[in-house]
């Protein structure tokens, strides 16, 4: 179930105190904000009503939030930008997944069938948009060392995700760096966990389709066996891949669909497989669909099948900047103290976050949403995921941290706030 809890100080900050704290009026407005987001959850290019809700909220504040040319997700700069000096950009998702919310003991419930936000994404979305609100007050007491580009992103779930037609629509014009968080449910609510270099991997879709005559199961020699050469392209595909790739590029090749005939008697004529490619490192992932497409070919030859491939590109991995990185450790820092931060693994999922990093530097935290004290195992992408909602308030000051933190040496940041 989900709460804000309490968290506990683990240290104090090493520098006097930063300015743009969160006050408890907002972080209530932003927990209802989130769970509202939550009732109403929508797909990837869909994301008409929760655009909507975003893009009142920063009109009150008296921004001047500008909806993307897709019809969904948006931009809004804080504070007026010179032209010269490149701003820092926030990036939320803003979209939900097509499965079913499994929680029916709170009252936040997705009242959508088969929607559901379990990836974090309402949760992103108002820790984007708390920290704009904050900044906003800043640039008013004219205590805003730089614009800042807020970037509420649709369509993340949908390869190759929507930061592409983003990025294509100019979001990233006049940004020189970027960053965001995402939920993390093995991370205690209060902490983030931080990684430089490769943080996520590059995800790709595949999909296969054989052929062949087919024919009575008691006279197989007389046909082209498409559920034996389906069973072997699922199991020795990942083999062979295992032996033409470098063994450190974390090549993962995962099946979720297997379809084939409708009789027990009966070879079919067609068979699927659809699944996903995964990879930790970029330069193998820039070599994959070659191998994997010899190595289909090779497999579904052996067997008289005829094979139809349908590789689509999903994400590079996201490779967070060293430099970026580091800011984001010592904001976290100033605001709960360097035992806050921990370190963090490079995991198999994809994230189209990294396709900002093709254009300029930037980096994401992991973002912790376990309430502290909780030993059970949770996942993201379960129709019963949920967070401890005081991660909000701790991602909002951990952003606004990073932008008064961004732009001065490190020494300079070390010394504390500018007087």
């Amino acid at each position: 179930m989900s709460r804000a809890s309490q968290i506990p100080q683990t240290a104090a900050p090493a520098r006097p105190e930063l300015p743009g704290k969160l006050p408890d009026h907002l972080r209530a407005e932003l927990i209802a904000f989130r769970r509202d987001l939550h009732m109403h959850p929508e797909l990837g290019h869909h994301e008409f009503r929760t655009t909507a809700a975003i893009k009142a909220r920063l009109e009150k504040a008296g921004l001047r939030p500008k909806v993307l040319n897709s019809g969904t997700g948006l931009i809004c700069d804080v504070g007026t930008w010179d032209g010269v000096r490149p701003m820092l950009a926030l990036r939320a998702d803003i979209d939900a997944l097509p499965i079913p919310d499994a929680k029916t003991h709170v009252p936040y419930r997705s009242t959508v069938p088969d929607r559901a936000h379990a990836c974090g994404h309402d949760v992103h979305t108002a820790v984007v948009l708390g920290a704009g609100l904050v900044l906003a007050e800043l640039d008013r007491q004219g205590a805003l060392p730089r614009p800042v580009r807020l970037l509420f992103q649709p369509a993340e779930e949908v390869l190759p995700g929507g930061a592409t037609e983003a990025i294509d629509s100019g979001v990233l014009d006049g940004v020189g760096k970027i960053i965001a968080v995402h939920c993390d449910p093995r991370v205690d609510a209060g902490r983030i966990g931080l990684r430089s270099g490769p943080i996520t991997s590059a995800c790709d879709r595949l999909e296969i389709a054989l052929a062949g005559p087919g024919g009575h199961t008691a006279r197989p020699h007389l046909t082209t066996d498409l559920v034996t050469a389906a069973a072997r392209v699922a199991t020795d595909l990942p083999a062979v891949l295992a032996r033409r790739m470098d063994a450190r590029s974390g090549m993962s090749v995962t099946w979720g669909r297997i379809e084939a005939g409708h009789a027990c008697n009966v070879i079919p004529m067609h068979a699927e497989l659809s699944g996903t490619v995964r990879c930790l490192d970029l330069n193998a992932w820039h070599e994959a669909p070659d191998q994997i497409h010899a190595a289909i070919d090779e497999i579904a030859s052996l067997h008289r099948a005829k094979s139809e491939i349908t590789y689509v590109r999903g994400v590079p991995p996201v490779v967070n900047d060293p430099v970026v990185t580091e800011l984001l450790r010592e904001a976290m820092g100033a605001r709960c103290g360097a035992a806050s931060v921990e370190d963090t693994d490079q995991s198999l999922g994809g994230e189209d976050f990294s396709w900002y990093l093709e254009h300029v530097p930037g980096a994401m935290a992991r973002l912790g949403v376990r309430t502290p004290g909780d030993t059970a195992k949770r996942d993201l992408h379960r129709g019963d995921f949920d967070v401890d909602e005081a991660a909000i308030g701790v991602g909002v000051e951990f952003f606004t941290a990073a932008v008064l933190l961004d732009g001065r040496t490190p020494e300079a940041r070390r010394a504390g706030p500018a007087s």
